[in-house]
Protein backbone atom coordinates (compact mmCIF):
# COMPACT_ATOMS: atom_id res chain seq x y z
CA UNK A 1 0.00 0.00 0.00
CA UNK A 2 1.56 3.31 -1.08
CA UNK A 3 1.69 6.37 1.17
CA UNK A 4 -0.81 8.14 -1.09
CA UNK A 5 -3.13 5.17 -0.71
CA UNK A 6 -2.89 5.30 3.09
CA UNK A 7 -3.62 9.03 2.99
CA UNK A 8 -6.67 8.43 0.80
CA UNK A 9 -7.90 5.71 3.17
CA UNK A 10 -7.51 7.99 6.19
CA UNK A 11 -9.15 10.89 4.37
CA UNK A 12 -12.02 8.67 3.20
CA UNK A 13 -12.60 7.12 6.65
CA UNK A 14 -12.39 10.30 8.72
CA UNK A 15 -14.29 12.21 6.03
CA UNK A 16 -16.99 9.53 6.24
CA UNK A 17 -17.17 9.99 10.01
CA UNK A 18 -17.32 13.78 9.56
CA UNK A 19 -20.21 13.29 7.09
CA UNK A 20 -22.05 11.11 9.61
CA UNK A 21 -21.68 13.96 12.12
CA UNK A 22 -23.29 16.37 9.69
CA UNK A 23 -22.06 19.83 8.75
CA UNK A 24 -20.34 22.02 11.28
CA UNK A 25 -22.87 24.37 12.87
CA UNK A 26 -23.11 27.76 11.25
CA UNK A 27 -22.06 30.70 13.41
CA UNK A 28 -24.87 32.51 15.20
CA UNK A 29 -26.09 35.75 13.62
CA UNK A 30 -24.18 38.82 14.76
CA UNK A 31 -27.34 40.28 16.33
CA UNK A 32 -27.59 37.48 18.88
CA UNK A 33 -24.66 37.24 21.28
CA UNK A 34 -23.09 33.79 21.49
CA UNK A 35 -23.79 32.06 24.79
CA UNK A 36 -22.09 29.13 26.44
CA UNK A 37 -25.35 27.19 26.14
CA UNK A 38 -25.36 27.80 22.36
CA UNK A 39 -21.78 26.57 22.09
CA UNK A 40 -22.58 23.49 24.14
CA UNK A 41 -25.64 22.62 22.10
CA UNK A 42 -23.93 23.22 18.73
CA UNK A 43 -20.46 21.79 19.30
CA UNK A 44 -20.54 19.25 22.14
CA UNK A 45 -21.13 16.09 20.10
CA UNK A 46 -18.56 16.98 17.43
CA UNK A 47 -16.00 17.65 20.18
CA UNK A 48 -16.89 14.36 21.89
CA UNK A 49 -16.30 12.46 18.66
CA UNK A 50 -12.99 14.29 18.18
CA UNK A 51 -11.96 13.25 21.69
CA UNK A 52 -13.09 9.64 21.10
CA UNK A 53 -10.79 9.45 18.09
CA UNK A 54 -7.93 10.71 20.25
CA UNK A 55 -8.48 8.73 23.49
CA UNK A 56 -10.44 5.65 22.30
CA UNK A 57 -12.92 5.65 25.19
CA UNK A 58 -16.33 7.32 24.92
CA UNK A 59 -16.70 7.95 28.67
CA UNK A 60 -13.22 9.47 28.92
CA UNK A 61 -13.86 11.53 25.79
CA UNK A 62 -17.04 12.94 27.34
CA UNK A 63 -15.08 13.83 30.48
CA UNK A 64 -12.43 15.61 28.40
CA UNK A 65 -15.08 17.66 26.59
CA UNK A 66 -16.91 18.43 29.82
CA UNK A 67 -13.65 19.69 31.34
CA UNK A 68 -13.09 21.90 28.28
CA UNK A 69 -16.56 23.45 28.68
CA UNK A 70 -16.00 23.83 32.42
CA UNK A 71 -12.73 25.69 31.75
CA UNK A 72 -14.49 27.93 29.24
CA UNK A 73 -17.27 28.61 31.76
CA UNK A 74 -14.73 29.63 34.42
CA UNK A 75 -13.10 32.06 31.99
CA UNK A 76 -16.20 33.19 30.07
CA UNK A 77 -16.17 36.65 31.64
CA UNK A 78 -12.57 37.31 30.62
CA UNK A 79 -13.03 35.97 27.08
CA UNK A 80 -12.09 38.77 24.68
CA UNK A 81 -13.74 37.32 21.59
CA UNK A 82 -16.69 34.95 21.87
CA UNK A 83 -16.06 33.78 18.30
CA UNK A 84 -12.70 32.36 19.42
CA UNK A 85 -14.46 30.11 21.94
CA UNK A 86 -14.74 27.18 19.49
CA UNK A 87 -11.00 27.29 18.85
CA UNK A 88 -10.41 27.44 22.60
CA UNK A 89 -12.64 24.40 23.10
CA UNK A 90 -10.94 22.42 20.34
CA UNK A 91 -7.50 23.21 21.77
CA UNK A 92 -8.71 22.32 25.28
CA UNK A 93 -10.03 18.97 24.00
CA UNK A 94 -6.71 18.17 22.29
CA UNK A 95 -4.75 19.16 25.40
CA UNK A 96 -7.14 17.27 27.68
CA UNK A 97 -6.78 14.19 25.49
CA UNK A 98 -3.00 14.47 25.70
CA UNK A 99 -3.25 14.61 29.49
CA UNK A 100 -5.45 11.52 29.54
CA UNK A 101 -2.99 9.65 27.34
CA UNK A 102 -0.05 10.73 29.54
CA UNK A 103 -1.87 9.54 32.67
CA UNK A 104 -2.73 6.30 30.91
CA UNK A 105 0.89 5.75 29.94
CA UNK A 106 2.01 6.40 33.51
CA UNK A 107 -0.59 4.00 34.88
CA UNK A 108 0.55 1.29 32.44
CA UNK A 109 4.07 1.55 33.79
CA UNK A 110 2.82 0.39 37.20
CA UNK A 111 0.33 -2.26 36.12
CA UNK A 112 0.34 -4.54 33.08
CA UNK A 113 -1.63 -3.05 30.18
CA UNK A 114 -4.90 -4.63 29.24
CA UNK A 115 -6.08 -4.79 25.64
CA UNK A 116 -9.63 -3.53 25.87
CA UNK A 117 -11.15 -1.99 22.79
CA UNK A 118 -13.74 0.49 24.05
CA UNK A 119 -15.40 0.99 20.68
CA UNK A 120 -18.99 -0.16 20.67
CA UNK A 121 -20.07 -3.01 18.44
CA UNK A 122 -22.57 -0.68 16.79
CA UNK A 123 -19.95 1.90 15.82
CA UNK A 124 -17.69 -0.77 14.30
CA UNK A 125 -20.58 -2.44 12.50
CA UNK A 126 -21.40 0.86 10.80
CA UNK A 127 -17.91 1.03 9.27
CA UNK A 128 -16.76 -0.95 6.26
CA UNK A 129 -13.83 -3.35 6.58
CA UNK A 130 -11.46 -0.73 5.15
CA UNK A 131 -12.74 1.90 7.57
CA UNK A 132 -12.36 -0.53 10.48
CA UNK A 133 -8.77 -1.21 9.43
CA UNK A 134 -8.01 2.52 9.32
CA UNK A 135 -9.59 3.21 12.71
CA UNK A 136 -7.74 0.23 14.21
CA UNK A 137 -4.43 1.38 12.70
CA UNK A 138 -5.05 4.93 13.99
CA UNK A 139 -5.26 3.48 17.50
CA UNK A 140 -1.75 2.07 17.11
CA UNK A 141 -0.14 5.41 16.19
CA UNK A 142 1.71 7.55 18.72
CA UNK A 143 -0.59 10.22 20.21
CA UNK A 144 0.82 13.21 18.32
CA UNK A 145 0.63 11.44 14.97
CA UNK A 146 -2.94 10.38 15.70
CA UNK A 147 -3.83 13.96 16.74
CA UNK A 148 -2.49 15.43 13.52
CA UNK A 149 -4.32 12.95 11.28
CA UNK A 150 -7.59 13.22 13.22
CA UNK A 151 -7.49 17.03 13.23
CA UNK A 152 -6.59 17.10 9.54
CA UNK A 153 -8.98 14.53 8.12
CA UNK A 154 -11.77 14.35 10.71
CA UNK A 155 -11.61 17.90 11.98
CA UNK A 156 -11.01 19.27 8.48
CA UNK A 157 -8.45 21.73 9.85
CA UNK A 158 -5.71 23.42 7.87
CA UNK A 159 -2.06 23.02 8.83
CA UNK A 160 -2.17 26.44 10.53
CA UNK A 161 -5.27 25.48 12.54
CA UNK A 162 -3.71 22.15 13.53
CA UNK A 163 -0.58 24.02 14.55
CA UNK A 164 -2.63 26.29 16.83
CA UNK A 165 -4.79 23.49 18.27
CA UNK A 166 -1.88 21.12 18.93
CA UNK A 167 0.63 23.78 19.96
CA UNK A 168 3.25 22.76 17.38
CA UNK A 169 4.78 24.50 14.36
CA UNK A 170 3.37 24.15 10.84
CA UNK A 171 6.54 22.33 9.79
CA UNK A 172 6.06 19.84 12.59
CA UNK A 173 2.45 19.36 11.49
CA UNK A 174 3.63 18.51 7.96
CA UNK A 175 6.40 16.13 9.03
CA UNK A 176 4.22 14.47 11.67
CA UNK A 177 1.42 13.94 9.14
CA UNK A 178 3.87 12.40 6.70
CA UNK A 179 5.35 10.06 9.33
CA UNK A 180 1.86 9.19 10.57
CA UNK A 181 0.66 8.23 7.10
CA UNK A 182 3.79 6.12 6.62
CA UNK A 183 3.25 4.36 9.96
CA UNK A 184 -0.45 3.91 9.19
CA UNK A 185 0.42 2.35 5.84
CA UNK A 186 2.78 -0.11 7.55
CA UNK A 187 0.22 -0.94 10.24
CA UNK A 188 -2.49 -1.59 7.66
CA UNK A 189 -0.16 -3.69 5.48
CA UNK A 190 1.10 -5.92 8.30
CA UNK A 191 -0.93 -9.03 9.12
CA UNK A 192 -2.97 -8.88 12.32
Amino acid sequence: MAEGSAEKSVERTLGHLRTIDGPAPAPAPAAAPLTLEDLYRQHRMRLVRLAILLVDEPATAEDVVQEAFTGLYRNWGSLRDAAAAVGYLRTAVVNGSRSVLRRRKTAREYVPPHAVNARSAESLAMLSTEHQAVVSALGKLPPRQREVLVLRYYGGLSEAEISDAAGISKGTVKSTASRALEALQKAMASPK
